[in-house]
């Protein structure tokens, strides 16, 4: 990465941190664009060069993670079963992540505003229709149905490991997401 990506990744990553302390500072109805510029110390122009809107700045994390699923779904050896490319790749993914309890503590706030759901949401589908893809690719027989479900099935499980998780952080993420793929493979037995 040149050091034009790397000014770019940190300006993103230094809005995504702004908008978030100031979303649970100010509440996501309070926060606004220009507050989040002047937290990180950018012009609106460079707000908008990276993110749409506070809601993109938001869930940068979020879109990060997914994106690098993605790319260790892609990297699993060709023989693994779609699943077993899944699950492996949520285990990588565990592995690599580490989380900053301030971070953990904003994203069980901002988490609880519905106003993001919608922004999560079509997140969560523009992954899924690149994990289909290459699920389609991966079955063998293109069945591009199944590949849909399995991508869907293993982002909810994702999703909703995650937000356990954030309410019970006593518990360990890695164990939590393993028996959540567990507990979503069992349906399709």
């Amino acid at each position: 990465m040149g050091l034009r990506e790397r000014k770019k990744l940190a300006t993103r990553e230094a809005l995504h941190e702004a908008a978030l302390r100031l979303a649970v500072e100010l509440g996501l109805e309070r926060l606004t664009v220009e507050a989040i510029c002047e937290a990180a110390d950018v012009s609106r122009r460079t707000f908008s060069n990276h993110f749409a809107g506070k809601e993109e700045a938001l869930l940068y994390g979020d879109r990060v993670r997914l994106l690098r699923v993605v790319e260790l779904v892609r990297a699993r050896p060709a023989e693994e079963s779609p699943w077993e490319a899944l699950s492996r790749a949520a285990d990588e993914l565990s592995a690599e992540t580490s989380y900053d309890p301030v971070w953990l503590e904003r994203m069980r706030i901002v988490r609880r505003t519905m106003s993001l759901a919608t922004h999560s949401a079509a997140l969560y589908a523009a992954v899924e229709r690149d994990l289909t893809v290459d699920l389609a690719a991966r079955t063998g027989d293109g069945d591009e149905l199944r590949a849909r479900i399995l991508a869907a099935s293993f982002l909810m499980a994702l999703r909703i490991a995650s937000q356990h998780w954030l309410d019970h952080p006593e518990m360990s993420v890695v164990e939590l997401r393993r028996r959540t793929m567990e507990l979503v493979a069992e349906q399709f037995r």
